[in-house]
């Protein structure tokens, strides 16, 4: 087990120990070397052997990472991969126990402090949060992001840590945040494999960091491999290092600090880290440690052997520079230790790792059993020699290892079974799987968002104030007035993207604020929008606000591997141990051309659940939005509509405080006949339609959600068809995309397929991207026209008589 009193030389001045307290320091290394092999090994075997499903380790890498472990302070950031066991084992991140209560999926936080049980072992996290989501003090904590699996991906949050610790060392306004910095001390780890630096991510975050100019420590582990493909397929030159040397600091340029050392040779290792790390801090820059000759003794991961494709004098090779043996070889040649006392304590790392994997296996299975045991009993009280009821309880009896699923499957089988024979009994067991359903879905499917105690649903809700010389506004200029008002109440609101800082943005909404707010508040970026959101997903973590904008909503797509696998998914794989309240700005839907009138709001709802999705008809909408997620603490992406910013609208007195719900629905114009449920762009168009159908005799009840995630919470749109009975939804993705999604939530969620007297129906854009021109818009997304004669031939199958077919 890794020990309690560990001693590092995390503040220690090597060159002041004496030699009997550098033997200690380094033979307490080689123990947590030894037993983060002990766990790779046995943690390999007990996949092997069916008691956890994959196995993915950091074997041959456990002495580069004790090296970097002390040059890791509190306050420090890690942003990794799934290699990194060892470092997390030296650095107190995480516990050998808790790595074997992740590899079997425990769904205790406790057990799991990293993830709850929902990510594959060697995924850590350190948990920034109380449990009504305000942040600890992260300058008192080892702090490690959440990992993620996508090979690459924590390159791009990577930026943003660092950037962070920019952003508290330059800006004195924010020095009050004493919780979150020392000053910017603080650096960014990263890690990453040498074939995932063959990644788009990777080149983008490093040039990022570089232009930056900010505290990140990137180390590459180098095995030579990507699973089975050699660096001869991976990389220019087959060295990472090498083709990155023209990013090496000069005199009067920016740039980085690239080292190089060998991944087992312990002492260089230390002496490395120590100097590299200390550059990086002081001087804050950026630097790469290129930590070659790296082996991985059990290969990739527990689905495949290496011997299937690495040649015998490789596999040798490997063997003989294995860090551990080339560690364990020169601690016995510098008289550190004897051969005898390393023997003693690879023993006792068996024993101590084996004991903890029993722990924590025991632990795991004690709750289930008790459920077991429950589930079997209940069986038999009413099974009255029902032989299907007994052979289902004899079944589960016989599986010593039995998981809860298969706990729970026997108990809906056993439940199904006896539908025709209702007894006491048997109502006791469908009590008990009821009230476990509840359970299982807190440990299972809890915490898509950190629901804490800064939940926007919490915020207050402040109506938009005018009076009678309220003015009459472009929309860019009322989102301005937003963001300067918001920006001035809150130091800790920052913004960047594409031509944000010096032009204000395309659009105009930032105008001026940069030079009003200065360039550390609001930045121009490069064209790079992974590292964007990246960016703006680091600087969150540490306490910050951050505004990160996609320039158009088309481009979406550049980031949505970020999106999607770091930033939506972070609240419920930490089981809201960590949150990162971006705000993704971006403009979209109505324009022309097949590059910038997206509405790609199928693959949105899709892949972005755990960010809110905010669709505002108008800038007086968005604002409102704004300014709830401003004071609120969860993800969002706000699209405003592309071709809104110069519509006039009126500015509200209150233009920084007042709030629009997230969720709540409007009724935009009241009707009779039918209900049409739309947002953004197609709204105004809806609107422009429902003056020519008054004089055919047709009204239309318009509502607009607002927000499709979440979707109407106050039901209206069931509520509107309790008197139309009639449901037309409109958009501007491609038919079956966000119409889907929104049918999906009234008819099925509502129930509002009960109060349909006729087929409900979709308008959408067609399949393809809008051509160029307002011919090429008018043709493929939906117009005035279309609006009118998809309601009018809903009315003509209703009332045929009253409203006869327009083209017959």
């Amino acid at each position: 087990m890794q020990s309690e009193g560990k001693v590092t030389t995390n503040q220690i001045d090597a060159s002041e120990l004496s030699f009997d307290d550098f033997k200690l320091i380094v033979i307490n290394d080689y123990k947590i070397a030894v037993e983060s092999r002990q766990a790779s090994i046995l943690g390999r075997r007990e996949v092997l052997t069916g008691k956890a499903k994959f196995g993915i380790f950091g074997d041959g890498k456990e002495v580069p990472q004790i090296a970097m472990a002390k040059a890791f302070k509190k306050g420090d950031w890690r942003s990794g991969y799934y290699r990194d066991q060892t470092f997390a084992f030296a650095t107190g991140i995480s516990t050998i126990k808790e790595f074997f209560a992740q590899l079997y999926a425990n769904p205790s936080v406790e057990a799991d402090p990293s993830s709850a049980g929902r990510q594959m072992n060697c995924h850590f996290a350190t948990r920034s949060l109380n449990e009504d989501g305000s942040w600890k003090d992260l300058t008192e904590i080892k702090n490690c992001s959440s990992d993620i699996a996508p090979t690459g991906g924590q390159m791009a949050r990577l930026v943003g840590l660092a950037y962070a610790s920019k952003l508290f060392r330059k800006n004195p306004e924010l020095d009050y945040l004493k919780n979150f910095s020392v000053k910017g001390n603080e650096v960014a780890f990263g890690t990453i494999g040498n074939a995932s630096t063959s990644e788009g991510v990777f080149f983008e975050a490093i040039n990022a960091a570089g232009v930056l100019q900010v505290p990140m420590a990137i180390s590459v582990w180098d095995d030579g491999y990507g699973i089975s493909v050699p660096a001869k397929f991976q990389t220019t030159k087959e060295d990472i290092s090498e083709i990155l040397k023209g990013f090496q600091r000069e005199e009067g340029t920016n740039g980085y600090e690239i080292f190089k050392v060998k991944g087992w040779d312990y002492p260089a290792l230390c002496e490395t880290y120590e100097r590299a790390i200390n550059v990086c801090r002081e001087e804050h820059v950026p630097i790469l440690i290129h930590v070659t000759e790296v082996t991985q003794p059990q290969g990739h991961s527990t689905s495949g052997s290496h011997e299937r494709y690495k040649e015998k004098d490789r596999l040798a090779w490997e063997k003989e520079h294995d860090c551990i043996i080339q560690m364990r070889k020169w601690m016995i040649e510098s008289a550190i230790a004897t051969d005898e006392q390393l023997n003693e304590i690879e023993s006792e790392a068996k024993r101590t790792v084996k004991a903890v994997q029993k722990e924590a296996w025991d632990e795991f299975l004690t709750s289930i059993k008790q459920e077991q045991g429950q589930v079997i009993k209940m069986i038999h009280a009413f099974a009255d020699g029902n032989a299907a009821l007994i052979k289902i309880a004899n079944q589960l009896a016989s599986t010593p290892d039995a998981l809860r699923r298969e706990v729970l499957s026997s108990a809906r089988k056993a439940i199904r079974l006896s539908v025709g024979t209702p007894s006491a009994d048997r109502d006791v067991l469908v009590k008990w799987y009821l009230e476990q359903a509840e359970i299982n879905e807190e440990k299972y499917s809890s915490k898509l968002f950190t629901d804490g105690k800064e939940s926007p649903f919490l915020v207050d809700q402040v109506d938009a104030q005018y009076n009678e010389d309220s003015k009459m506004l472009d929309g860019r200029e009322l989102l301005n007035a937003c963001f300067d008002a918001n920006f001035a109440r809150d130091q800790r609101l920052v913004a960047f993207g594409e031509d944000l800082g010096h032009i204000g943005d395309v659009n105009q909404g930032f105008a001026g604020l940069q030079a009003k707010y200065g360039d550390l508040r609001i930045t121009d970026t490069g064209i790079r929008e992974a590292t964007i959101i990246g960016q703006g997903i680091g600087l969150a973590l540490r306490g910050l606000r951050p505004i990160a904008e996609i320039q158009y909503l088309d481009y979406l797509l550049y980031a949505l591997n970020i999106l999607s696998d770091d930033l939506a998914s972070l609240s419920y794989r930490t089981k809201a141990g960590q949150k990162a309240p971006v705000i993704v700005r971006t403009r979209g839907h109505r324009l022309e051309g097949v590059w910038h009138s997206g509405s790609p709001m199928g693959m949105i709802l899709g892949s972005l659940r755990g960010m809110h999705i905010c669709v505002p008809r108008n800038m007086t909408q968005a604002a409102g939005m704004y300014n709830t997620l401003f004071r609120a603490d969860e993800p969002a992406l706000v699209i405003e509509c592309l071709n809104g910013y110069r519509l006039k609208e009126k500015l509200p007195d209150n233009v920084g405080e007042f709030t629009v719900p997230l969720g709540k629905a409007e009724i935009i114009k009241e009707g009779t006949d039918i209900t049409i449920v739309t947002y953004g762009s197609t709204l105004r168009i809806v609107e422009e339609a429902a003056e020519e159908l008054e004089h055919l005799g047709i009204s239309i009840e318009i509502i607009d959600p607002q927000t499709l995630l979440p979707f109407d919470t106050d039901q209206l749109c069931k509520k509107s068809l309790q008197k139309t009975n009639k449901l037309l939804v409109i958009d501007e993705d491609v038919p079956g995309g966000g119409t889907a999604f929104i049918l999906q939530q009234i008819l099925e969620v509502q129930q509002g397929y009960y109060l349909l007297d006729a087929q409900p129906k979709t308008l959408t854009a067609k399949a393809h991207r809008p051509p160029y021109g307002s011919d090429g818009d008018y043709f493929s997304k939906p117009s005035v026209d279309d609006v009118i004669e998809a309601v009018y031939a809903m009315m003509n199958e209703s009332k045929p008589d009253q409203f006869p077919e327009l083209f017959k």
